[in-house]
């Protein structure tokens, strides 16, 4: 459906990005195709000159590519268009690009994806970009950090995967005041639970691979952009960097989409049960997660996003052994990385999402030796509960 704008999220998740189709399909069909077929020679050159709208080569764009772009671009709110990459990693790459040049200055949070910190941290210097890295939860942090060349700012809230909150308005104001572009990694929220454009960042970006898409069968990411001119310069890095995302998968994400309200409600509904279980369980030594109380964001937390999330972290009181011992116990919760699908999924950051952003980066960040992450499904809570008891025991 075409006017969704202003329908509830429910209905946007179910129908935008979908258009008429010819033969009357009801989901937008997988236009598995490299290239299309131009009508005669001055219609291929009207294309390349950008004097007609059309597909030309599927890196360029392609109809069901197109259909999950617009689709995520209206679920998330105040957001243009959307740019789909064929990685998480892919739309950071590409957004860094798009932004920033040699000789500026980025300012990003500690607590980030491992990768997104590598990226940033080892990577980025090769073409003289530098990061500086704060608790971005401190505002005045934020502000010391900032230089005369800084050109990004760059927030993981709730950050990955310490769980800790920052302030996506107070933030945008400094960016703004610093002549700065804000990006938020919204990937741990989801459009479901908190709209950075509305809260002044001028891009999100998500891992697609998780909640967006939910069924841990795809790998993919996204930009979503706040007003044309930063659209047209991400769409042009990434046709150039070549992180496109295949038609098949955006068919899978698309999909994913229609469920993704139910799926994070239920997931949320899950998690806040569980935080208090573990919260209160006797070999458990800290519990970090935005629906509680103790979480040193709570307020925050309650005024910037629509609900908790369902990312949970943890430390037993044996530490690090102890956690080794019961993510290998537990037998209804898998043991694997990633986050956000419909199963609930336990890891190790230390020794794995995070472990090559080495231990003193890891360090600063929060990210102890015993942490242990759990991501939610939309399981029976009880049988989520019983598994970590017997894990725990």
């Amino acid at each position: 459906m075409e006017n969704v704008k202003n329908s509830a999220i429910e209905t946007q998740c179910v129908h935008a990005g979908t258009k008429p189709d010819p033969n009357g399909a009801v989901v937008t069909p997988i236009y598995q195709t490299s290239t299309f077929k131009f009508k005669n020679a001055d219609h291929g050159a009207r294309l390349f000159a950008g004097e007609e709208q059309g597909y030309i080569y599927t890196r360029l764009g392609n109809p069901t590519v197109d259909a999950m772009e617009d689709a995520v671009a209206t679920i998330e709110k105040g957001g243009y268009k959307a740019i789909g990459c064929g990685t998480g990693m892919a739309a950071v790459h590409t957004l860094v690009g798009s932004v920033v040049g040699a000789g500026d200055h980025i300012v990003a949070s500690k607590a980030i994806y491992g990768c997104s910190a590598v990226l940033l941290q080892s990577i980025m210097p090769k073409f003289n970009i530098h990061t500086t890295f704060v608790d971005t939860e401190n505002l005045e942090a934020v502000k010391a950090a900032i230089q005369p060349n800084t050109k990004l700012i760059f927030v993981e809230t709730p950050g990955n995967p310490t769980i800790v909150i920052s302030d996506i308005q107070e933030i945008a104001k400094i960016a703004k005041a610093a002549g700065a572009k804000l990006a938020v990694d919204n990937t741990f929220a989801s459009p479901i639970l908190q709209s950075p454009l509305e809260l002044g960042a001028d891009f999100v970006i998500h891992s697609m691979t998780k909640f967006l898409n939910g069924h841990a069968d795809v790998v993919a990411g996204i930009i979503i952009t706040k007003n044309e001119e930063d659209y047209n310069n991400c769409r042009h890095i990434m046709s150039h960097f070549g992180g496109t995302i295949d038609p098949f998968n955006s068919f899978l994400v698309h999909r994913g989409l229609k469920t993704l309200k139910i799926r994070v409600e239920q997931q949320q509904k899950n998690a806040q049960i569980v935080a208090e279980y573990l919260e209160k369980h006797p070999k458990v030594d800290k519990v970090v997660y935005p629906g509680l109380k103790s979480h040193p964001q709570y307020e925050l937390g309650k005024k910037q996003m629509r609900g908790p999330g369902s990312m949970i972290t943890f430390e037993l009181k044996g530490g690090l052994e102890a956690g080794k011992k019961m993510m290998d116990s537990v037998k209804l919760v898998q043991l694997a990385v990633s986050l956000g699908g419909i199963e609930s999924l336990i890891q190790h950051p230390a020794s794995m999402t995070h472990a090559h952003m080495g231990a003193e980066a890891r360090q600063a960040a929060g990210i102890t030796d015993g942490l242990v992450r759990l991501a939610v499904g939309i399981e029976n809570v009880d049988d989520i509960i019983a598994d970590l008891e017997q894990g725990l025991k």
